[in-house]
């Protein structure tokens, strides 16, 4: 009777655990998004994010000021406190930029700021290369930073700072205020590189890069007429549809152009590192995003926010596709969404690091980007010496 009873009580202990075992693991399954997942929409066949059309059309018409067939839904109509418009203006042999510095920063981090302007930012770096930099800021509720910064514009004419409050789930309207800054007040350069305020950035690896992107960096390590050869069967490819991962319109562009390293000025080029993943279910995470936020299964292919550069044509084509693109607040993947409806397709460059890229004075040779260098002390000595080593 006793060897009953114990096996009748050990029985409803295993029965006990059991069923809090079931308990558990289905609120480990609802935590991580399981069932979410569950009811995605298939991205490949069903994507259809609003607005609804064909917003390549619409944002030809208001980029040329054409009646419209549809009117914006999305205009991020927050207002310049400071603008620097003349940051841009043509002067002499400056009538044509070669490269912008977008970068967006947060109120606070003036160290940050002053380290870039001493390093990557600094405007005058290559005498030949016109060269403009502007930090993009929010606002807050903290009355001596605001004071500090408008000093800090006073003496460095490089803040543009809009009337959205400066927090990181409105980086994307940080994001497009750039891009409204850069289409209404210096629309006159040829490539515009936006980048967080904690990157190590090379500008010569830039201007190296966009001479070439679909080579680099291997055609600045053959010789010369070995790069040709391979940029003629690259050509090629890209004209058959081989490599897929190549901007589809580069397919119209002169041979000759390529050859001379130098892109014409209307080509569409939106680079730096592509990721292809999908969106975030689980409940803790800082990256959750609802079925109803967005329903489908994978994100479009989209560029790391942390670096990245547009040619004007690309920046244009993406700053009028946005106002007929519903909001995201995400803004690499806000992108992501545009230049899927606007056709552009993201190239992908392996030199963009989004992660801090293991250092060494040999190993940045062809490092375009990396993530990791909020502390200036660490981004000035690491640009010197890169400098030195003639790969900054």
């Amino acid at each position: 009777m006793l060897v009953r009873m114990k096996w009748i009580i050990i029985n409803r202990m295993v029965k006990t655990k059991f069923k809090y075992v079931i308990i558990v693991g289905f609120v480990i399954l609802y935590i991580f998004g399981v069932h979410i997942h569950l009811l995605e929409k298939d991205f490949y066949n069903e994507f259809n994010y609003p607005l609804q059309g064909d917003i390549v059309r619409y944002a030809e018409q208001v980029k040329n000021n054409k009646k419209l067939d549809h009117e914006p839904i999305n205009t991020y109509n927050y207002k310049f406190i400071s603008n620097n418009k003349t940051k841009c203006a043509s002067s002499g042999n400056d009538s044509k930029l070669r490269l912008v510095y977008i970068i967006k920063s947060a109120m606070k981090n003036f160290d940050r700021r002053i380290g870039i302007r001493q390093s990557w930012g600094y405007e005058s770096r290559f005498s030949d290369v016109p060269i403009r930099t502007v930090f993009l800021l929010g606002i807050g509720t903290d009355n001596i930073v605001q004071e500090k910064i408008e000093k800090e514009n006073e003496k460095f004419g490089d803040i543009v700072q809009a009337s959205f409050i400066d927090d990181y789930y409105n980086n994307t309207i940080k994001t497009m205020m750039g891009f409204k800054w850069a289409v209404e007040f210096c629309p006159n350069s040829k490539f515009y590189f936006f980048s967080d305020d904690d990157m190590y950035v090379s500008t010569k690896n830039i201007l190296r890069f966009v001479r070439n992107p679909v080579n680099y960096p291997a055609y600045l390590q053959l010789p010369i007429a070995s790069v040709n050869e391979e940029i003629v069967t690259n050509l090629n490819n890209i004209r058959n549809r081989e490599v897929k991962s190549l901007p589809l319109q580069f397919n119209s562009r002169r041979l000759s152009q390529v050859l001379d390293f130098e892109l014409p000025d209307d080509v569409v080029l939106y680079s730096g590192y592509v990721f292809v993943s999908s969106p975030h279910r689980h409940f803790t995470s800082k990256w959750y995003i609802s079925l109803e936020e967005y329903p489908y299964h994978m994100w479009p292919p989209y560029v790391s926010a942390g670096a990245y550069i547009l040619s004007k044509e690309a920046l244009v084509n993406l700053y009028f596709g946005s106002m007929f693109t519903k909001h995201f607040r995400f803004d690499d993947i806000y992108l992501g969404i545009v230049a899927k409806k606007m056709n552009i397709e993201p190239f992908h460059c392996n030199e963009f690091y989004f992660y801090k890229k293991d250092y060494n004075i040999y190993n940045y040779k062809y490092t375009i980007a990396s993530h990791g260098y909020g502390d200036p002390v660490e981004l000035l000595r690491v640009w010197n010496e890169q400098r030195s080593a003639n790969n900054a």
